[in-house]
């Protein structure tokens, strides 16, 4: 009998379509953790593997993040066994004297990321978490609550976590120090841009924060406070759900781009927040068939471990792909997407039938976080001006390729040294040695003018790069003018697709071009008339490098390009349609002229995610 690693998905018998079946997947989903809860009930381990913080904070976040889902359960009237368990892991947890106390809070500590699920919990169901509470385990949740409070959180999300708290102490009835929640609020602000995008900080990148952490903070802030704010909150969610539709694909499928892609489903928290919100950002069937497609989409994906934990990871279990700060509870922020269960039976959300987004078809240009979007036969595109993370792991894959696909994610490198055989899909990498490489970290210049993106940027300081994306659903166009004083290898590649067992795939090197089969996809990309010939190279990607596929295939151009200005021209494609080779193939784009381009990106404006918010220096 053949393991099927998607059959210990908990979700993978579920039609997800009503409430009651979003009930039962949260249950599901919660039941594995059961063995993993400690003795006093305060910690929850999942595994042995580390994160930058200590271990209390690992297992607290293993207690704690399930309740993104389990408040929403209870404040709707669902059943759920193990409310006991929770308050006496609160109890515990917050008890300085007991021995799985859960450490004091310090300056920018990840306990502040996990006490702002249990202050929401206390916020929307006391009964379950504070009731239970005898005097002293009330009065340590209340000193523990107030010392987290005295420090500085992180310049991003963060600041919300200590509002949600706020939120908690206030309907608790616990004085304190309201100023610090009013500073937040203000600073908060800081890192709007407009038409509903924020940035996560002070920073230059615009990513899945600002669905499922900025606006789901914010949303249920309005839910739960009456003043200017909250109305500035759900004005701002009008607007960016025209926009955060095109992130999603006809099956569900979201973009996978930036950090923190190991949360899954909460992507859908937008959605599942605008419910909770009752905020009719787009029609009730249009929000709920996005959020419950997304769902969806999960239930076939290996994405568990075999006894049903959820796994670090995306589309299957990878620790490659996670961040510094990902422990195994990590994941179970995946239970934001939960949120509707707290609104009853007969609201809208849940008797309202599923519909397809209204969106205008086509491409659209998204100019705040620096895309263009193109649907393309079931997939959608994001070409991507390039954003900017230098702090994590893996930076220049999660933020700045060239295009991302909702069906075909993106990969990460797994070794440095490895320019022959690397991915570097929807990038172009260089190479001075034919050992190490470099791709684009971050631009110096970005602009958008209509659905043309323009970026200026060097992998060395005396490189420079002009790059050019244009769509043409469903290709894209790449442009690019190098300047180099010396010689360089190149690389571009195509798509990543799933490769099959046995070596069944067809794969095809060309001068000038490169194209691969696989079991279901074309991807390939052509040479549209480079300064220097450039040879085809169908790649076979190291394992579990793509996001959603742990064995690829890229179809890849490279070139030794000489000293002075070089100009590289590209067409790329994928399909989910083996034949694709006899169709669309024979068919590419032509590409502009540089002078076009020069003069379109002259036109430009600059992208958003490259502008300085009111605080960043």
């Amino acid at each position: 009998m053949t393991y099927d690693p998607a059959s210990a998905n908990p979700l993978a018998a579920n039609p997800l379509k009503t409430r009651s079946d979003m009930q039962h997947a949260l249950q599901d989903l919660f039941d594995p953790l059961l063995p993993y809860f400690s003795k006093g009930n305060a910690r929850v381990r999942l595994d042995a593997a580390g994160a930058h913080f200590d271990r209390a904070a690992a297992d607290l976040e293993g207690f704690a993040r399930p309740l993104w889902g389990l408040a929403p359960l209870a404040a709707g009237g669902g059943d759920f066994r193990h409310w006991q368990r929770y308050a006496d892991g609160i109890a515990n947890g917050t008890d300085p004297n007991h021995p799985e106390f859960w450490g004091w809070v310090n300056n920018r500590d990840q306990r502040m990321v996990e006490l702002a699920a249990i202050g929401f919990a206390l916020a929307l169901i006391p009964e379950k978490l504070w009731d239970p509470l005898n005097g002293r385990a009330r009065d340590n949740l209340v000193t523990y609550l107030l010392h987290a409070r005295k420090f500085d959180y992180a310049d991003n999300n963060w600041k919300f976590f200590r509002i949600l708290v706020d939120i908690a102490l206030d309907r608790l009835g616990v004085n304190y120090d309201r100023s610090l929640t009013n500073a937040y609020l203000s600073e908060l602000d800081d890192f709007y841009i407009a038409d509903g995008w924020y940035r996560d900080g002070n920073v230059r990148r615009v990513d899945h924060y600002i669905p499922f952490a900025m606006h789901f903070y914010g949303l249920i802030y309005s839910r739960l406070v009456d003043d200017d704010y909250s109305k500035r909150y759900r004005e701002r969610a009008l607007a960016f759900a025209r926009d955060f539709r095109h992130w999603f694909a006809e099956d569900g499928a979201t973009l996978p781009f930036g950090r923190s892609l190991t949360y899954r489903f909460a992507c859908a928290g937008f959605w599942s927040a605008l419910a909770f919100a009752d905020l009719e950002a787009l029609p009730w069937g249009e929000i709920k068939g996005l959020c419950l497609r997304h769902i969806r989409w999960w239930a076939d994906k290996p994405m568990t471990h075999r006894d049903g934990v959820l796994s670090i990871g995306y589309g299957y279990p990878n620790l490659l792909m996670s961040e510094n700060y990902n422990s195994a509870g990590s994941p179970y922020w995946a239970f934001k997407a939960f949120l509707p269960l707290a609104v009853k039976e007969d609201h809208p959300f849940w008797t309202s039938a599923e519909t397809p987004p209204a969106r205008p078809p086509g491409t659209v240009a998204l100019p705040h976080p620096g895309m263009v979007t193109m649907p393309c036969k079931g997939d959608v595109v994001a070409l991507s001006s390039g954003q900017e993370n230098r702090q994590m792991r893996f930076g220049s894959e999660k933020y700045a390729k060239f295009a991302y696909s909702t069906r075909y994610g993106f990969s990460i490198e797994s070794d440095e040294r490895g320019f022959a055989g690397a991915a570097f899909d929807s990038m172009l990498a260089f190479s001075d040695d034919g050992i190490h490489y470099r791709v684009r970290e971050t631009n110096q210049d970005v602009r958008i003018a209509g659905t043309v993106l323009y970026s200026k940027w060097s992998p060395w300081p005396d490189v420079v790069v002009e790059s050019w994306l244009l769509p043409a659903a469903p290709w894209h166009v790449r442009v690019h003018r190098i300047v180099t004083p010396r010689p360089l290898e190149t690389a571009e590649g195509g798509f990543a697709i799933a490769r099959r067992d046995f070596e069944l795939d067809a794969l095809y090197a060309l001068t000038g071009a490169a194209y691969a089969i696989g079991e279901e996809d074309f991807s390939g990309i052509r040479d549209l008339g480079s300064t220097v010939a450039r040879q085809g190279l169908a790649q076979k990607a190291p394992p579990n490098t793509n996001l959603i596929a742990a064995k690829t295939l890229v179809a890849q151009l490279r070139a030794t390009i000489p000293a002075g200005e070089t100009v590289l021209r590209c067409a790329v494609l994928a399909l989910r349609d083996t034949s694709a080779v006899s169709s669309d193939w024979e068919h590419p784009p032509a590409a502009p002229d540089l002078a076009e381009l020069r003069a379109v990106a002259e036109q430009g404006v600059t992208v958003s995610a490259m502008n300085a918010p009111g605080r960043m220096p």
